[in-house]
């Protein structure tokens, strides 16, 4: 895995709002870019887009570390006839004993011709406990901007698309640690995202549904 300088911890009480608008740069921290991210204009703004098979970024922070709940949303557009397995956001810190991964949050998508399923994951390195949401009847049509959203409190994780709530359940996750991000790939740089993606959002409380982001 690429080695990135820590930054410290970011303040609790405010949203980190990242807008992919260059690759080089996200939210202010300068990035490792994997492959050739390209941005791309659309219609509310401009974006990154991945190919699914090599485009990737680091960035060298945790947003959500130290935080108790936390809600992620990210505004996506998969792209048709991509990868079957896709990881689009990975939020993992360091706390995990030597040699052991550590704490994590996935958001991911699963791709069957022009239709995807969303795919949420956290999981402890300090309780061992871990959580995946993903039921692939609920599906989505590729080539459409959508939001989707994690939402995580009093150990209660919920998955979101378009404010609707897609699934639910019990989980067991302390604050992580500092840490890093990883944009259109897992960390250790498998599973590519095949679209394009134009905003993250971190907040450091457990949004209500009214609260989510949707598309007018």
């Amino acid at each position: 895995m690429a080695s990135l300088l820590l930054v410290p911890l970011l303040d609790a009480t405010e949203t980190v709002t990242w807008r992919l608008e260059e690759p080089g740069q996200i939210g202010g921290h300068a990035t490792i870019v994997l492959g050739a991210p390209q941005v791309a204009p659309d219609i509310g703004g401009p974006a990154l887009r991945f190919n699914g098979a090599s485009d990737g970024l680091l960035v060298p922070v945790n947003p959500i570390a130290g935080w108790d709940e936390f809600t992620v949303e990210a505004l996506i557009n998969p792209d048709a006839g991509g990868p079957a397995e896709q990881r689009f956001l990975h939020l993992q810190d360091h706390i995990g004993a030597a040699g052991d991964p550590g704490s994590r949050l996935l958001m991911e998508v699963r791709v069957d011709g022009a239709h995807w399923a969303l795919d949420t994951f956290l999981f402890s390195a300090v309780t061992k406990s871990k959580l995946p949401l993903l039921d692939r009847t609920k599906m989505h049509p590729t080539g459409r901007w959508t939001w989707v959203a994690l939402v995580y409190g009093h150990g209660h994780m919920a998955s979101y698309v378009e404010g609707a709530k897609e699934l639910e359940g019990e989980v067991d996750i302390p604050p992580l640690g500092a840490g890093q991000t990883s944009l259109g790939v897992r960390q250790n740089k498998v599973y590519w995202f095949k679209g394009a993606i134009r905003e993250v959002r971190f907040h450091p409380a457990a949004l209500a549904p009214d609260k989510l982001q949707r598309r007018p």
